[in-house]
């Protein structure tokens, strides 16, 4: 374990001095996330201007759930984004070719073969997003609440790496991946908000079958005070019954691996 977390740190090392012979690039990438971000914020703002009681849910507190959110993405989106690109960057291109004769576990070397510096924009607006509505909402930030946080984002950001192992797999059977990724990937959208206003259907498949909302809604509940049960501690053990399944998912593709035949 301590070999990989010294690799690690020379391929971000490395990352970051390619990154700065492009500074502008650098700064635009980080920023334009929270561009975007800025439109799904101005959309949040829209629906509660006319709906300021969302199901008993007020601004600050669907703000505290998509902050949660932001901050479990941004780790996905910094150490994970690479497995978008496995299918037409790595697999078509017969690259992926020179993970396998490594020394060094194959999924680690994608990994950290990238990391994506646009998510530092989102750890950012995340981070904002939670210091803003927790401040509106006198949450006071006590060494065991700030501890849930932590735990809560980063079993949020496992689950959100997970399902896109899970999904970005598939490239070794159909190459084109991202649209698989894409349909497991975007119903983060459904957990941006209180899962409570949706129909029971899509409650339970952001619970049980695509877990996001263990990201945002659960553990939102807990630090406002709401009962939602055993809910609020399951987001830790779902993120590691889903890093186990997505890495035999991963070991089941790689050995249909079988290149480009170029």
């Amino acid at each position: 374990m301590r070999r990989y977390f010294v690799l690690y740190q020379h391929f971000l090392i490395q990352r970051f001095k390619i990154l700065m012979e492009y500074r502008a690039n650098f700064f635009i990438g980080a920023a334009s996330t929270v561009v975007l971000q800025a439109a799904g914020l101005l959309t949040i703002w829209v629906v509660m201007r006319q709906i300021p009681d969302l199901n008993g849910w007020r601004y600050d507190e669907v703000l505290l759930i998509y902050g949660l959110l932001t901050l479990a993405k941004s780790l996905n989106h910094m150490f994970a984004d690479n497995l978008w690109t496995i299918g037409w960057n790595y697999v078509r291109s017969g690259d992926f070719d020179r993970f396998l004769v490594r020394p060094i576990d194959p999924l680690f070397h994608l990994l950290a073969d990238r990391f994506c510096h646009d998510g530092i924009g989102n750890f950012l607006v995340g981070a904002a997003l939670v210091v803003k509505s927790s401040a509106a909402l006198g949450i006071a930030w006590t060494p065991y609440r700030l501890s849930y946080l932590a735990l809560a984002v980063l079993s949020g950001g496992a689950i959100f790496i997970a399902l896109n192992l899970i999904a970005a797999t598939s490239a070794f059977w159909i190459i084109e991946s991202i649209p698989v990724t894409q349909i497991i990937f975007n119903t983060h959208e459904f957990a941006k908000y209180p899962l409570t206003i949706y129909h029971r259907s899509i409650g339970l498949l952001m619970t049980w079958l695509i877990p996001y909302g263990f990201a945002s809604f659960y553990p939102a509940n807990y630090l406002l005070g709401r009962d939602v049960g055993l809910l609020a501690w399951i987001g830790p053990a779902m993120a590691l019954a889903l890093l186990f399944l997505s890495y035999r998912v991963w070991l089941i593709g790689l050995r249909h691996y079988s290149g480009t035949g170029s």
